[in-house]
């Protein structure tokens, strides 16, 4: 079953997060998770573009909780010192919202992937 924070996704969550994620991500990650051109490639500024969130990218490389810090605390919560065009979603968009656009990206996943981000999640929470 597919989750995000232990919360199960379904057709509404994915429906929701899919409306949220248009608003508030597409347009530096892609109307199709595609992210920005070059996205492995620093800018002249230093900071890195926006990286995919479909299969080609690396979010599925990440547990539940480390997407969900980065979405709401921003980049530097987890890189500490880390610079991004990244925005902080805190006071923006509430926890649900979050965990409707992680679960809506999720969806779009693989198997492969989703398995591999299941296995990561649940390392990540203390399981085997």
């Amino acid at each position: 079953m597919l989750a995000v924070l232990g919360v199960p996704v379904d057709a509404e969550m994915i429906e929701r997060g899919a409306g949220l994620y248009a608003e508030s991500c597409a347009s530096c990650h892609g109307a199709d998770l595609e992210g920005q051109p070059d996205w492995r490639r620093r800018l002249d500024d230093g900071r890195m573009p926006a990286p995919p969130h479909d299969e080609t990218g690396h979010t599925w490389h990440h547990a539940d909780q480390q997407l969900f810090d980065i979405t709401k605390n921003g980049l530097a919560s987890v890189v500490p010192g880390y610079e991004s065009d990244m925005p902080v979603f805190d006071g923006i968009l509430s926890d649900a919202e979050i965990t409707a656009i992680l679960g809506y990206i999720k969806n779009t996943w693989p198997e492969r992937e989703r398995g591999f981000q299941a296995e990561v999640t649940a390392k990540d929470e203390g399981g085997t």
